[in-house]
């Protein structure tokens, strides 16, 4: 997949970590009509050093002209071909519970070219509710609607104790990806994208940071 295989070419991690930032203070940029910015300029919006950002965008050829600076719509528009999002991604979305709800009503997603086609929860109760135009389906029906759809990225916000099974349901499925909100680390082969957000893990980060700040008074 696009991470690995960036990280392949020498390209860290970190900096591929960092490209989701500059898309979207650069696409803030565009949206307010601003034509160009130096590294300096960027850098006091991101709080990042401007040799950082010369470094990071240098990684894929610097995109800059000295005494000029960036173009902000051009870097705007390469860093998301970059990231792949001058394509569309198909997903299906694993439990409809609140978690679930609020990601499918979460428009910015289509924007982005992440585009839900399903929902799917094992909750009988809830079987055709309609959520921003999508029917929420059995979960017996996964199989057949991603052979129909061309699914690339599964969701899962569903509780760890069947997240793993699911998962592996999936891959056999054809499933490239995961974005797993599941609080559980997924067992699935090397050529399976998978990206956790563990919330309750960034809250405790936060707390971590909170209490450094206050001893540090």
């Amino acid at each position: 997949m696009r991470g690995n295989y960036l990280e392949a070419k020498g390209i860290s991690s970190a900096v591929i970590s960092r490209l989701p930032r500059y898309y979207r203070y650069l696409g803030e940029l565009n949206d307010e009509g601003v034509e160009r910015i130096s590294s300096k300029e960027l850098s006091r919006l991101m709080k990042v050093t401007a040799s950082q950002i010369r470094q990071d965008l240098n990684n894929f050829g610097g995109f800059g002209q000295q005494g000029y600076g960036y173009n902000v719509k051009y870097l705007y528009e390469e860093i998301g071909n970059i990231l792949g999002l001058d394509k569309k991604h198909n997903l299906i979305l694993i439990g409809a519970g609140n978690l679930g709800q609020a990601l499918a009503n979460y428009v910015n997603f289509e924007k982005r070219g992440f585009i839900i086609r399903g929902i799917f929860d094992c909750n009988k109760s809830i079987h055709g509710k309609v959520i921003r135009g999508i029917t929420v389906r059995p979960m017996e029906e996964i199989e057949s609607f991603m052979a129909d759809n061309d699914i690339d990225i599964a969701v899962l916000t569903i509780p760890k104790t069947g997240a793993v099974e699911v998962a592996n349901r999936l891959v056999s499925y054809g499933i490239k990806g995961f974005w797993n909100f599941a609080h559980v680390d997924l067992n699935v082969p090397d050529h399976i994208e998978v990206e956790n957000v563990h919330l309750s893990e960034s809250l405790m980060k936060l707390s971590y940071n909170l209490g450094c700040r206050k001893g540090g008074k």
